[in-house]
């Protein structure tokens, strides 16, 4: 097997190769400062060229842990240009912290999603939500992982809870200090799938990695016995290669989850009440305070949890939020294209005189 096809290359990819194309292939497998660890035709750091950064519209638009990128090095060359990335298969995002409508890239092609949670005070079906809004308009697949179930006197029961939430999503019960019920994770990892943790810190992301890809450990440290709150011991996404020919890219601990863009995510995180919504007298009812509503009529005879309905409601407005963001962010940069444009045209003209 080729390094490209070790590293997840695929026909997808192959496609996006022009003929006239000379540049080298590598897959990005580290974000650092601007800077980009690269693997592939090219081995080493890389950055973008002043072209390719021009052109960028946003910070989502340069490349991301796991994305493919064309370069071109001069032999013996320690540091490569990157001139082009290719499309995404797939894109884990969220919004970025603050209250601009900024897109940050989590991992890039990624065809697995492995959320992790551990059953302390970490655990939070509210949480886990998000992460399934998350990783359904991403384009991979998730699998929800249950850590430190010795922490809890019914690990089984939390288990069904996650399930009740995790619609079509397995939910698994694993130890990763112990090595056990890693099996599902190693199942999914077959040469070149590449799969992502994704959790808060301290519930076992590095644990994990330490299990699959052996040898020397990672750094791993305790949670905070007080509030279970982590100490981030992963500070960059970086992928990593595992013994059985997958890759798996582990990520920082989130402290902060908004989301991106869940549209019809929503739909199939929450089936229930959309089950529901389809026998609301009226077709637009947002099931707040509109009559004869059957989402609430269900809250009310206890077959729907008050606590879910609080947050897709919660959740909704949010995106409702994000969409006014974006709008704006859009304009501005509609504005900011204008101005370039322009400018170019007044330069233009002048050299024509």
């Amino acid at each position: 097997m080729s390094s490209l096809l070790r590293l997840g290359w695929s026909s997808f990819f192959q496609k996006q190769i022009a003929d006239e194309d000379a540049l080298q292939i590598a897959r990005v497998v580290q974000e650092q400062r601007g800077l980009c660890r690269v693997a592939g035709d090219f081995e080493g750091w890389a950055e973008v060229s002043g072209r390719f950064r021009h052109g960028a519209g946003s910070a989502a638009d340069f490349p991301a842990v796991g994305d493919w990128v064309g370069l071109a090095a001069a032999p013996g060359a320690e540091r490569a240009t990157v001139h082009r990335r290719f499309e995404r298969r797939s894109t884990l995002s969220r919004k970025a912290a603050g209250r601009t409508a900024d897109e940050q890239i989590v991992a890039a092609n990624v065809d697995v999603l492995f959320i992790v949670m551990a059953l302390d005070e970490d655990f939070s079906l509210r949480r886990l939500e998000r992460y399934l809004l998350m990783t359904g308009e991403s384009g991979a697949t998730p699998i929800v992982l249950l850590t430190k179930p010795d922490l809890v006197p019914d690990p089984a029961g939390h288990v069904a809870s996650a399930a009740g939430v995790a619609g079509a999503a397995p939910v698994y019960l694993v130890c990763p200090v112990q090595g056990k019920g890693l099996e599902p994770v190693v199942a999914q990892l077959t040469p070149g799938m590449t799969g992502a943790l994704v959790g808060s810190s301290g519930v076992g992301k590095t644990t994990i990695i330490n299990r699959l890809v052996g040898g020397a450990p990672r750094r791993t440290r305790d949670v905070r016995a007080s509030d279970s709150k982590g100490r981030h011991t992963t500070t960059h996404r970086e992928l990593i290669p595992i013994p059985g020919g997958g890759l798996i890219i582990d990520t920082p601990g989130m402290r902060e989850l908004q989301l991106w863009d869940a549209g019809d995510a929503m739909r199939q995180t929450f089936d229930d009440i959309e089950a529901l919504a389809a026998a609301c007298h009226f077709g637009d009812c947002r099931h707040r305070d509109e009559p004869r509503c059957a989402v609430k009529a269900a809250v009310a005879d206890a077959r729907l949890p008050a606590s879910r309905l609080e947050s897709y409601l919660k959740l909704q407005d949010e995106l409702v939020r994000l969409a006014q963001l974006q709008d704006e962010r859009a304009l501005i940069e509609e504005k900011r294209r204008g101005k370039i444009g322009a400018k170019a045209l007044r330069a233009h003209l002048k050299t024509k005189r």
